[in-house]
């Protein structure tokens, strides 16, 4: 057996070494502290410099305020910094960095050298180092520009075990971008520049107007982001939420274009992964990952940043109130969305278009009663046929009529086989008076100028899509995707728009339970009864489950019941009943909807499209699919290489 050692204090670097364990785990690591150093010194110009994949060289420059030269021996000193000088400063810090460590750590690994000036003349500059075991720091002049300079060489050329496990110049640098991209969306103030040896990736200019913000955001995600995004700003109870979201049309196979900033610094928390998961929940594609730019705005003192090394996590006083807030902001951005409306990019770019509006095609009320794909019966030009407010108007008359002689079968879901209980009948008799209500609603003021979002339907492609023409070119529609999101959207509505109908269990449901599992269910009794489950405690570790929605009688009450707890626990809310209601109703509206090979008449078709342009997550059916494509004058132009 080893003698036993006797406990001492470890040398400066050393501990330093060890701290950078934590801090720094890479070169994209580095990056990201000499960036956030160079925000908080108010820097208006930030240059990032590297080469190998900043394994051999890292420069950060900023024109910010500088440190002085009494400052800068502690510049690279553990925990010393300027940022906070008591614990209340700590409670409500603004700042990005304030634990002091970060130079310390990164110069215990590498050849650090920093140089500042706060003065206006480049010749008061001065330069500091650090050598030797303790990290004893060397302060001496060097001519500079007011501002600061970070240069780090040889990252981990003092510490082989990590050296070998950075990857190849090309991957790391990968990493460096994604940090460089994270901290150019954090501040559209500042100026961007990233070199990779000695060539130019990324120079962006500041500017805060949208404008400006939208050209950043495209050159560091692409234009297709902004074409397929919307762009939100909700206030409510002390919490701002703005950027932009993305499509679910527009949706990616990992989760690389998630950027969520809470007070203008980048954080990865599960409590708003899981408020985003929920807004998209039954409009994305499996296995499919949304994207979004999100800025969340709150008083520092309600979130803690210290909760993480490198302040990736942090902790909300009230996180149930900032989930709800995400959840609700997010949901109502991508309800508002219908079939046919552009995104925040196309629309602006739809304005300089200089198109002819659409024009409804000919022949629509010769159609009634015939199935046959019609002829494109284009009217001449000479011939007039401009939109106007008394046709658009008259089309909507006749679709109101239309709908009474078709809206049993077109467009309500058959009850459920017998022996599927009563409920999917209900769901149905609800469904027709929902209907019945929308036919008294005014109509929509007609536009002088304007065609419907979707058009008019021309035909119907192999009784599956449907053809229309619209204001910017051609439509094709997915009927029974279509049909199918705008049948469940009803029944949703109609089965949340109240308290849920339970069911009484015949035999009560036993569950054994951790002592957390009987606290949660006992301080979340109200939100169990909302949602139609009578649980109560029945001993220290026994619950019983006594009625359950009417919808879901024939669910696996266990697991069912256990992931409610597990998410009231974590997240404040739980939405597994919800989920499982919504599912059923999912399968009720497929079932209900109109099917492939249904021949339909054209009025039957913008009957269709009307409903679509009204009922909210229409882009999508209940699995995530697009319901609608559109392709403009301009792609079909260049499809048959017309004006070139």
């Amino acid at each position: 057996m080893s003698q036993q050692r006797r406990i001492r204090v470890l040398d400066p670097r050393l501990a330093n070494q060890i701290a950078a364990g934590e801090v720094v785990e890479r070169p994209a690591s580095v990056v990201k502290e000499l960036v956030e150093n160079a925000i908080d010194a108010g820097g208006s110009r930030i240059e990032v410099e590297l080469e190998a994949g900043g394994a051999r060289l890292i420069r950060v420059r900023d024109d910010g305020g500088g440190i002085g030269e009494e400052d800068l021996p502690l510049a690279l000193s553990r925990h010393a910094t300027s940022k906070i000088a008591s614990l209340e400063e700590l409670e409500g810090v603004a700042s990005l960095g304030f634990r002091g460590e970060a130079l310390a750590s990164i110069s215990s690994v590498s050849r650090l050298e920093l140089t500042s000036n706060v003065d206006d003349d480049p010749t008061a500059g001065w330069r500091v180092v650090a050598e030797g075991r303790q990290m004893a720091p060397r302060v001496s002049p060097a001519p500079h520009p007011r501002g600061t300079s970070v240069t780090v060489r040889d990252l981990f050329f003092n510490t082989p075990a990590r050296r070998k496990f950075l990857r190849t110049e090309k991957t790391e640098f990968g990493h460096v971008e994604e940090a460089f991209r994270r901290q150019a969306l954090s501040r559209y103030d500042i100026g961007w520049t990233l070199r990779h040896n000695q060539k130019t990736i990324h120079q962006l200019r500041a500017g805060v107007d949208p404008a400006s913000r939208e050209r950043r955001i495209a050159a560091l995600l692409g234009k297709a982001f902004l074409e397929h995004a919307l762009h939100l700003d909700i206030e409510a109870s002390g919490l701002r939420l703005w950027g932009w979201v993305g499509l679910p049309t527009h949706s990616r196979a990992q989760a690389d274009q998630q950027y969520f900033f809470v007070n203008g610094r980048v954080v990865r928390d599960r409590l708003v992964a899981h408020a985003v998961r929920q807004a998209y929940r039954d409009v994305l594609f499996h296995g499919r990952h949304p994207v979004f730019v999100l800025y969340l705005e709150v008083d520092p003192a309600v979130v803690d940043v210290n909760v993480h090394p490198t302040k990736h996590e942090v902790r909300f006083r009230d996180g149930r109130l900032v989930h709800d807030f995400l959840f609700s902001s997010l949901h109502r951005a991508l309800g508002e969305a219908r079939a046919g409306q552009a995104g925040a990019a196309e629309e602006e770019g739809a304005e300089g278009d200089e198109a002819a509006p659409g024009e409804p095609p000919a022949g629509v009320a010769e159609a009634a009663g015939r199935w046959q794909q019609q002829p494109m019966a284009l009217p001449n030009r000479e011939e007039g046929g401009k939109v106007t407010p008394d046709r658009v108007r008259a089309f909507m008359e006749g679709y109101r009529h239309l709908h009474p002689s078709h809206e049993e079968t077109l467009l309500t879901p058959q009850p459920a086989a017998p022996g599927a209980g009563g409920a999917a009948a209900g769901v149905a008799l609800a469904e027709r008076q929902a209907t019945q209500a929308r036919r008294r609603e005014p109509l929509p003021e007609a536009d002088d100028t304007r065609a419907p979002p979707l058009g008019y339907a021309i035909a119907q492609l192999h009784g599956v899509y449907i053809l229309a023409q619209s204001e910017r070119g051609m439509i094709l529609v997915d009927m029974h995707a279509a049909h199918e999101r705008i049948v469940y959207e009803r029944m949703k509505a109609q089965v949340h728009g109240g308290r849920l109908q339970a069911q009484p269990l015949l035999v009560p449901v036993s569950l054994a339970a951790s002592p957390a599992e009987v606290a949660t269910a006992e301080a979340e009794h109200e939100a169990f009864a909302r949602l139609g489950v009578e649980l109560d405690v029945a001993g220290p570790e026994t619950l019983l489950v006594r009625q359950v929605p009417a919808l879901l009688c024939d669910a696996d009450v266990e697991p069912l019941v256990r992931e409610m707890l597990a998410d009231l626990e974590r997240y404040g809310r739980s939405d597994r009943l919800e989920a499982h209601i919504n599912e059923l109703l999912s399968t009720m509206a497929c079932h209900g909807s109109v099917r492939a090979n249904r021949r339909l008449t054209l009025e039957e078709m913008n009957a269709l499209l009307r409903d679509m342009e009204r009922t909210e997550r229409s882009g999508q059916c209940n699995h995530g699919r697009p319901t609608w494509t559109e392709m403009s004058m301009k792609e079909l132009d260049r499809l048959f290489m017309r004006g070139q």
